[in-house]
C-alpha cells in the first residue's frame, strides 16, 4: 500500500490511472452487490468526517429526530472507522453502529431511503433514484474549493482530479446545505451544479451542527470542562485550530501538519493567565506530543466535537480554517495566525474571501500573536457588536433550528 502511494506522489498520470481503474472496478462491484435490494422508507444513515467521528450536522440532525416521537418507527446507522469507540450510541433508539466501508456498511448503503453526509461520499458510493444524499458540508469556505480553485499544489490530488471529485459528488447528491447567500453562491459554483441541472439542491437553511452554539446553556460548559479535567483550572482557554495543509503529505502517514509554533517562548509568555487547546484539523494524520507542555497544552485533536471545544474558549486562534465562521456565532474575540498567508493564497488554495475583512486581527509572527494575545478584548458586548455585522452576512439561517427545517424539508 505504501509503494501505491510513493508511486501515486510522482506520478500524476498513474495515480489517476490507479484511481479511475480502482474505481470502476469497486463501483461495478457495488451497484452489483446492490442491485436486489429493496429501499427501506424509514432507514437513515449517517457519516461524519468520513467515518472518523460523531460529531457535524449529522449528529445534530439525528439527535433532533431521537427527541421527537413522529420519528420513534425510523432506523438508524452510524458509520464508523472504529465502531467499538461510539458502541454507547445503541443504547439510544432503533440505533445500530456499523464499521465504514465494510460489507455490512455497503448493504446498508444500499438499503437506507437517506444519507446524512458531512463530505463527500466515497467515488464509488452510488445512491440510486430512490435515495436522498444530502451533503451537509462541514463549514463555510474562506479557502477556495473544487471548481472554484484555480492554482493546487496539493500533494495528493492534480486540479483535474479535484474537480473529478465534486464532479461526481455533484451528480449523486440531492441537497447541499448552506446558511447564507455567500456560501450558496459558492457552493453553486465549486460543485458546478448549474451545469448539472441543480442549481436549486442547495438548502439555504442554516448549518443543523451550528444548532448547538444558540442551545447550549451553562450545564453544558460545566459538563464539557470536567470532562476535559478543566473545572478547576480559572485560566482563560485559548482554542487553537489550524486547518490542514493540502502540499505536506507523508507516504506513510498520509497529510500532516509542520506545526510553527514554539510553545517554549508560548509558555514563558502565556502559562500564567491562559491554557491552549490544540486541535489539529481531522485529515491531518501525524501524533502530537505535548507532554513537555502538560499543564498548558492539552491535545484535543480526537476531541470528537468542536462544539463543545468552541463554548468553554475565551479566545480562537486559526488560520484559514473554516471554524472561525462558526465561532463567530458566540461573539466572542479571534486572531488569525497566517504566517505563510502569501504562499498558501497563492500555490495552494487562495481565497474568497479579502483577508483584510476577516473579523479579527491576522498576525504573521509568533511575537506579534503573543503580543495582540496580551491585548485582546474580552468584554463580551463590544466583540458582539463588532461581530454583528459579520454574523449578519455569514450566518444568516444559523439560529439554533437549521435541524428541525432539513427535516421539514427531507419528511414533508
Amino acid at each position: 500500500m505504501k509503494t501505491h502511494i510513493k508511486i501515486a506522489e510522482k506520478s500524476t498520470f498513474l495515480r489517476i490511472f490507479m484511481r479511475n481503474t480502482r474505481n470502476l472496478i469497486r463501483r461495478v462491484s457495488y451497484k452489483t452487490a446492490g442491485a436486489a435490494s429493496k429501499v427501506d422508507e424509514k432507514l437513515v444513515i449517517f457519516a461524519s468526517y468520513n467515518g472518523k467521528s460523531y460529531a457535524c450536522s449529522p449528529k445534530a440532525v439525528y439527535e433532533q429526530m431521537l427527541c421527537d416521537d413522529k420519528y420513534a418507527d425510523y432506523r438508524f446507522v452510524w458509520l464508523f472507522d472504529e465502531p467499538e469507540k461510539y458502541s454507547f450510541l445503541e443504547a439510544n433508539r432503533n440505533t445500530t453502529v456499523i464499521r465504514n466501508k465494510s460489507k455490512e456498511c455497503e448493504k446498508y448503503l444500499h438499503m437506507a431511503k437517506y444519507w446524512i453526509f458531512n463530505s463527500r461520499a466515497l467515488d464509488f458510493w452510488t445512491p440510486s433514484s430512490e435515495q436522498v444524499y444530502v451533503q451537509c458540508w462541514h463549514g463555510t469556505p474562506l479557502k477556495k474549493l473544487g471548481y472554484d480553485i484555480e492554482n493546487s499544489n496539493n500533494a495528493m490530488n492534480s486540479l483535474t482530479e479535484i474537480r473529478s471529485k465534486y464532479r461526481n459528488d455533484a451528480k449523486r447528491l440531492d441537497y447541499l446545505l448552506s446558511p447564507c447567500d455567500f456560501v450558496t453562491e459558492k457552493f453553486i459554483t465549486a460543485w458546478r451544479l448549474e451545469k448539472f441541472g441543480k442549481k436549486d439542491a442547495v438548502l439555504q437553511i442554516g448549518y443543523p451542527r451550528n444548532d448547538y452554539l444558540v442551545n447550549y446553556d451553562s450545564g453544558d460548559i460545566e459538563k464539557i470542562k470536567k470532562k476535559l479535567g478543566l473545572e478547576n483550572d480559572k485560566r482563560k482557554i485559548i482554542l487553537y485550530a489550524p486547518t490542514w495543509r493540502d502540499n505536506q503529505h507523508d507516504a506513510h502517514n498520509g497529510y500532516v501538519y509542520n506545526n510553527p509554533v514554539d510553545f517554549d517562548y508560548f509558555r514563558e509568555k502565556l502559562e500564567k493567565d491562559y491554557i491552549i487547546l490544540f486541535r489539529a484539523h481531522y485529515l491531518v494524520a501525524n501524533e502530537f506530543d505535548f507532554d513537555a507542555y502538560s499543564g498548558f497544552v492539552y491535545n484535543a485533536s480526537d476531541y470528537d466535537d468542536i462544539n463543545e471545544l468552541y463554548v468553554i474558549s475565551d479566545l480562537l486562534i486559526t488560520d484559514y480554517s473554516s471554524v472561525f465562521f462558526d465561532y463567530a456565532i458566540l461573539g466572542r474575540p479571534m486572531l488569525f495566525y497566517m504566517y505563510d498567508m502569501e504562499e498558501y493564497r497563492d500555490e495552494v488554495r487562495g481565497f474568497y474571501i479579502d483577508i483584510n475583512s476577516l473579523p479579527g486581527e491576522v498576525l504573521k509572527t509568533e511575537a506579534e500573536l503573543v503580543d495582540a494575545i496580551e491585548k485582546i478584548d474580552y468584554d463580551e458586548e463590544r466583540n458582539k457588536a463588532s461581530l454583528s455585522r459579520f454574523n449578519a452576512e455569514y450566518n444568516q439561517m444559523n439560529d439554533g433550528k437549521a435541524s428541525q427545517r432539513l427535516l421539514d424539508i427531507l419528511f414533508k
